[in-house]
């Protein structure tokens, strides 16, 4: 097969990477309403390429918000069934003016794709339906196949879990194939292992009935802005960097002394990450290696906060408001609804006299990490070294992906996360890109997949 899905993605890649330019180009941005009909745009886009590609049974599954993308090829009932997941949603594209080229019109540059989603997660769900279509044309599909894509994922998929709940016979399956993590390198392929969980949570701190005026009233009034400072610094501890929500740590299970080596044998530049970041040091937890940080230990972060003034020129002025978007990464065997009550009930105990805490809890997802001894995995790991030449590093990754726990719960299968990014993708930020040798190099990999997975389970 080497050869062949070689030849075909040489004689069709200008076809492929111009396919993906155009669903880039469509701003399918989930998070805000002002791209409603851009969303369900996408999902038609991908209706049709599935389609083109020899999906059967394709449609397009309405749900509460926001539709799921169905399509299947079931060649023979006595094959293994591969659950293809991915998302079209993106995130905001904001702020603009930080994007070196405009979000919504990819250019291609030093060999990279530079647009909303190139990465997360378009440019690596569309290798999936390039690939199917490969094995189509070609005769060579050996599993039957099963796509599901959403439009939620970037705001919690609220209504995946109800659609798969109401579905579990239509997406019966084996295993779920899903590429929205990344690699270690291009000459260090990896296959996630591990995910963190999420709480997202958001806090509105409420003082004077009205905007008040910083000269008449400052130095008595409560000033909103001024107590969530105070509040959000207080969770975490400045010495040793741990956060201080009482029972935060308590169901926080120990990486093995196996898995910290494990850790420690990635390839990793302390010195190359900084330049990268234009940092000088960096702040974490004491007594873990920014890998071990940023993969198996639980974190508290500000996303985003809001309050007062925020014009060009002064205003002297009092908010009578002031909010802020705060995630916190889960580890193993960390809650996300357990965490956001603990987390609730603290951020309370913090507030000042003479303003009132409102908390919301807005999504979340459990932690999941997946066993490399697995027929999954293995097929996997033999794909990739068909593809790149060595075996691939297990490897976690800091993200979440919480529907890879829902997919455990309610299918009773493990999913395979086999991503083709790379962490420098600066996804989720200004001037996101994927690599075309990333693109291609996932096309020509799933097809072994399919052929290693099916092999396997005979």
């Amino acid at each position: 097969m080497a050869q062949n899905i070689k030849d075909y993605i040489a004689l069709n890649k200008d076809r492929f990477v111009e396919e993906l330019l155009d669903l880039l180009r469509i701003p399918s941005v989930s998070a805000d309403p002002e791209f409603k009909d851009d969303v369900f745009n996408a999902a038609q886009y991908v209706k049709d390429r599935l389609v083109e590609a020899g999906a059967d049974k394709v449609e397009i599954c309405p749900t509460d918000g926001y539709p799921i993308v169905y399509g299947e090829k079931m060649i023979n009932p006595a094959l293994p069934t591969v659950l293809v997941y991915g998302h079209y949603d993106v995130q905001p594209a904001d702020p603009y003016d930080l994007w070196s080229s405009p979000p919504f019109e990819p250019v291609i540059k030093d060999g990279k794709i530079y647009a909303r989603g190139a990465s997360d997660d378009k440019g690596q769900m569309y290798m999936h339906i390039k690939a199917f279509e490969y094995m189509m044309r070609n005769n060579v599909l050996s599993c039957n196949v099963k796509f599901m894509i959403e439009g939620e994922e970037e705001v919690g998929s609220a209504n995946l879990g109800t659609f798969v709940k109401n579905n579990r016979q239509k997406l019966k399956c084996d295993v779920v194939l899903i590429s929205d993590t990344s690699m270690i390198a291009n000459d260090v392929p990896s296959i996630t292992v591990g995910l963190r969980g999420l709480a997202y949570l958001e806090v509105e701190i409420t003082g004077p009935n009205r905007d008040l005026h910083s000269g008449t009233y400052g130095g008595a009034v409560p000033n909103p802005i001024n107590a969530l400072c105070e509040m959000i610094a207080r969770l975490i501890d400045d010495k040793t960097r741990k956060i201080t929500i009482p029972g935060f740590y308590d169901d926080v299970l120990t990486i093995s002394d196996e898995e910290k080596q494990a850790i420690a044998d990635i390839p990793f530049s302390l010195d190359k990450y900084r330049q990268e970041l234009d940092i000088n040091a960096i702040r974490g937890e004491q007594g873990y290696s920014t890998i071990e940080l940023t993969s198996v230990r639980p974190t508290l972060d500000v996303n985003g906060i809001k309050g007062g003034y925020q014009g060009e020129g002064a205003k002297t002025v009092i908010a009578s408001k002031a909010s802020a978007k705060i995630s916190m990464r889960l580890v193993p065997n960390q809650k996300s609804e357990k965490i956001a009550e603990l987390f609730t009930e603290y951020f309370k105990t913090l507030a000042p006299d003479g303003v009132t805490v409102k908390v919301t809890n807005m999504h979340g997802g459990d932690p999941v990490v997946v066993p490399i001894d697995s027929i999954e995995y293995r097929a996997a790991a033999a794909a990739y070294l068909e593809t790149f030449g060595k075996k691939p590093l297990p490897n976690r990754a800091g993200g979440s992906i919480p529907i890879v726990k829902l997919f455990e719960d309610e299918l009773g299968v493990k999913s395979v996360m086999m991503g083709f990014g790379l962490d420098t993708d600066k996804i989720h930020s200004p001037n996101e890109h994927f690599g075309i040798f990333n693109f291609l190099k996932g096309i020509e990999t799933i097809p072994y997949f399919f052929h290693h997975y099916a092999e396997m389970k005979k």
